[in-house]
């Protein structure tokens, strides 16, 4: 049997979400648990459209073995009109056989994302995230507000889960207390994967 990994899965346009699943992930391993990045790719309304088997660049895409196997999951989007992206619907979509068999019932899950206006969505993004992984019996887990940057930040962040006001280019960096958020995130997932496996 492999070690236990976190699963950070996330769907990224102009690299915000991308640059917070890193940090979620470098929280994840501050707690020497594996972090495993994956993406999915896009989705097009030419239904000749295909993507090739691995990107041109970044992390891998998700297989449904990687979330089947995974000891916990963060997922990451970045906002459409109040809600997850549809590549990343599109892929928890198509876990159905997953739900069947109950292959991620009792696993903690958190969720994360990123939007171009400061209200542009960001708690009912996370609020639908969490959806799909309630019906899969997932354990929801949300940043508490001892994590003082919660309480500090002028930027994103949220007890649903950590989020980025990345500005209408897309281009602003996180910041200090988004940076900090992301990586008590993958911290948090990762402790509480530990402490179920024990």
């Amino acid at each position: 049997m492999s070690a236990p990994y976190i699963l950070v899965l996330y769907y990224s346009r102009s690299g915000s979400t991308n640059e917070m699943a890193r940090q979620i992930a470098r929280g994840v391993e501050q707690a020497g648990l594996e972090a495993r990045l994956r993406t999915v790719p896009a989705i097009s309304t030419e239904c000749e459209a295909v993507s090739p088997d691995i990107p041109d660049e970044g992390a891998l895409y998700a297989t449904l073995d990687d979330l089947k196997q995974c000891a916990g999951l963060a997922m990451g989007s970045p906002t459409r009109f109040g809600n997850m992206a549809a590549p990343l619907k599109y892929f928890l979509d198509g876990t159905s056989n997953l739900w069947l068999t109950g292959a991620l019932v009792g696993k903690p899950a958190g969720v994360f994302t990123s939007t171009a206006s400061l209200h542009g969505g960001q708690e009912t993004t996370l609020l639908s995230m969490m959806l799909p992984l309630l019906h899969h019996g997932m354990l929801i887990t949300g940043l508490p507000y001892s994590e003082s940057a919660l309480l500090e930040t002028r930027g994103g962040g949220t007890p649903y889960g950590a989020s980025h006001h990345a500005g209408a280019d897309g281009k602003s960096g996180l910041n200090e207390h988004e940076v900090a958020l992301c990586r008590a995130l993958g911290l948090r997932l990762a402790r509480t994967a530990q402490k179920l496996e024990s």
